[in-house]
């Protein structure tokens, strides 16, 4: 891809923040820690209270539509509008697709908050616009980025498990009636997603980034006790390239509050088991032989309140880098498409009472 926009040099990296609800707080935390290379130049939510919070907190200038906004922002260093290096996604999953086009359309990169999309076709639509538009398409994965994970990843990377055998996954966390009412798009297939897609979308992500590539998927979803659309509870069974199977399990009718949020990974040469309530706590490190890493094992564990952890200051700088000229970024537009693979397979599964195989067809 040929990048439109050289790279930022010689001033702070100019984020727009489009949704200004539940998650935004996130974002909002995080640039507020990159002050010194970066800043907020325009908020947008059509929800008056949420857009006025949003403009207290960071004294950016406010738009009730993502239109206005966009045409207010211009691309930086073309000396149009407030200027914005790249417009942040956080808003109901189902409107990521076309926000994410139309930006690039004005030539501004793009950061969106997961699931990426809602729909495969909008996913891969997401990545062709940003390419043709010679932007960048970043998808936050912040979970990556939790001390925990990162040593489970070295140790994979080291060969530590020999071969991995067998992987579960468990997201048991609670979303009360309540949850669902709070907005009328939560809970639609159109625009949020189930259990797996919505809550469940980090995890997902990790049988990829941590095992590898699956080469199919069973599972089963159910709507046991919440008046949704969508699933709250659902199940799936899955075997990888390399031979290694797991299941993943997840229901958002834990009683009476997030119970568990872990990835247990059983291997040749050893066995290791991530859980609290956000991947958040090394509950079991053991292998056949020792390696310094080990020592890192209990500053690796962590308290939380928070199912989302502490990750999006340790993603922003990832990608204040990358539009800095610096590195690369972690979690790009094709990065996100394997998760949104994985859970789309696991959805069609569902529906269709079978076996699907990936990659999966257009």
């Amino acid at each position: 891809m040929h990048l439109k926009h050289a790279p930022v040099v010689d001033r702070k990296v100019r984020f727009a923040l489009a949704g200004c609800g539940r998650i935004a707080a996130n974002h909002m935390d995080a640039l507020e820690r990159h002050a010194d290379r970066a800043e907020l130049v325009a908020v947008c939510d059509p929800d008056t209270a949420a857009l006025a919070a949003a403009q207290r907190r960071s004294g950016a200038p406010g738009f009730a539509r993502y239109a206005d906004m966009l045409a207010s922002l211009g691309a930086a260093g073309q000396g149009a509008g407030l200027a914005a290096d790249c417009v942040v996604l956080t808003t109901p999953s189902g409107l990521h697709p076309q926000q994410a086009i139309d930006a690039a359309g004005t030539g501004v990169h793009v950061m969106t908050e997961k699931p990426m999309a809602t729909r495969w076709a909008d996913g891969l639509a997401m990545v062709k616009a940003c390419d043709e538009a010679g932007v960048r398409l970043f998808v936050v994965k912040q979970n990556r980025r939790n001390r925990t994970l990162q040593l489970l990843r070295e140790a994979i990377l080291a060969g530590r498990f020999g071969r991995i055998y067998m992987v579960t996954v468990n997201v048991f966390w609670s979303r009360p009636q309540s949850y669902y009412d709070s907005a009328d798009w939560r809970g639609t297939w159109e625009f949020d997603g189930g259990a797996f897609m919505n809550q469940a979308s980090h995890y997902i992500d990790l049988l990829d980034w941590l095992i590898g590539p699956v080469e199919s998927v069973m599972a089963y979803t159910g709507t046991l006790a919440r008046n949704i659309e969508v699933e709250d509870t659902g199940v799936a069974a899955l075997k990888w390239r390399n031979g290694a199977m797991g299941t993943v399990n997840v229901t958002m009718l834990t009683h009476p509050k997030n119970f568990e949020g872990s990835i247990t990974v059983l291997g040749e040469k050893g066995t290791v088991r991530i859980g609290g309530v956000a991947v958040n706590k090394i509950e079991h490190w053991e292998f056949d032989t020792p390696h310094t890493m080990d020592s890192q094992m209990d500053d690796a564990s962590y308290q939380t309140s928070s199912v989302y952890g502490h990750g999006h200051p340790l993603y922003y700088d990832n990608v204040i880098r990358t539009l800095r000229g610096e590195c690369e970024p972690e979690t790009d537009g094709r990065e996100g498409l394997k998760s949104l693979e994985l859970l789309i397979a696991m959805y069609r599964s569902a529906r269709d009472g079978k076996r699907i195989n990936l990659p999966l067809e257009y």
